[in-house]
């Protein structure tokens, strides 16, 4: 399979991901599945794709042994804050917070270990946080606070996760365990919902949503995007990462009937312009004097 395909068909599976738990989630009351239970069910589901992926591979280890319980702990607090976000916001608005925060997250990171960003870079940083801004500042069609910050904390949880699998000499079997070692912390999750005031909520078309979510957008989509990324510069696998957002607001709009609105294209743009120009000054080669 060519790298273009390969690429796009992940892509595709990351959006999925907004829209298949936005599909479950939404519809307050009569939603198909509580958060709790599609955070479990996504897990299980994909961390049993990841370890049948494994064994097919010929000399492939399993996914026991592999990982880490603090990438795992990441990966949790991600899916959780994921799910529970998307009771509450759009599939639209939650991809654009969610990856926004991803990379501030990662900027973040570089500053803590002593990077210097270059004056477009800073620039870049302030336009997609003037977009992140305009997300969520108070307003008629801003999102639901709570949501927001949820999403948020997964948004950053995803950046920590990506950072501790830099590195990884196989990312494949990493990923296959920490999804292992995440059932048991989402498990515990469903257990405690009742003392959340969240009580538990299954049908056969939020566990369907939920184990495609897992199964397929997950576990599927991670697989093409690992075979993708050694054939892309670590600046157009960052590049590309760009459309899933906006595929997913296009598929919230064209699929779940969510609004197209003013809040939503101008903030999104800023803040997918922001990322972009800061993806562009890492790229360019120190001026010299």
């Amino acid at each position: 399979m060519s790298t273009p395909l390969l690429t796009l068909l992940a892509l595709l599976g990351f959006a999925a991901n907004s829209l298949l738990c936005r599909a479950a989630l939404s519809g307050g009351a009569a939603r198909s599945i509580d958060a709790g239970a599609f955070t479990l069910v996504r897990l299980a589901s994909g961390a049993l794709v990841l370890a049948l992926l494994l064994r097919l591979r010929r000399g492939g280890p399993t996914a026991a042994g592999h990982g880490s319980w603090a990438s795992a702990l990441a990966l949790f607090v991600y899916a959780a804050g994921f799910s529970f976000a998307y009771v509450r916001i759009g599939a639209g608005v939650g991809a654009l917070l969610l990856f926004g925060c991803v990379q501030l997250t990662m900027l973040a990171a570089g500053l803590a270990r002593g990077e210097r960003p270059r004056a477009l870079e800073w620039a870049g940083l302030a336009v997609a946080l003037a977009g992140l801004a305009g997300l969520t500042l108070p307003g008629a069609s801003a999102p639901d606070a709570l949501g927001a910050g949820l999403m948020a904390a997964a948004g950053a949880a995803w950046g920590i996760y990506s950072l501790r699998g830099r590195g990884s000499t196989d990312p494949l079997a990493a990923t296959a365990g920490n999804f292992l070692r995440g059932v048991p912390l989402a498990l515990a999750l469903v257990l405690l919902s009742p003392a959340l005031d969240a009580a538990p909520h299954l049908s056969s078309k939020g566990l369907l949503l939920a184990a495609t979510s897992g199964a397929l957008a997950s576990g599927v989509g991670y697989s093409l995007w690992y075979a993708a990324l050694p054939h892309l510069s670590s600046a157009r696998a960052a590049v590309v990462q760009l459309c899933v957002p906006v595929i997913a607001a296009m598929g919230a709009v064209l699929l779940l009937g969510e609004p197209l609105t003013q809040r939503l294209l101008l903030g999104g743009a800023a803040l997918l312009t922001g990322v972009l120009l800061s993806l562009h000054a890492k790229q360019r080669p120190p001026a010299n004097h």
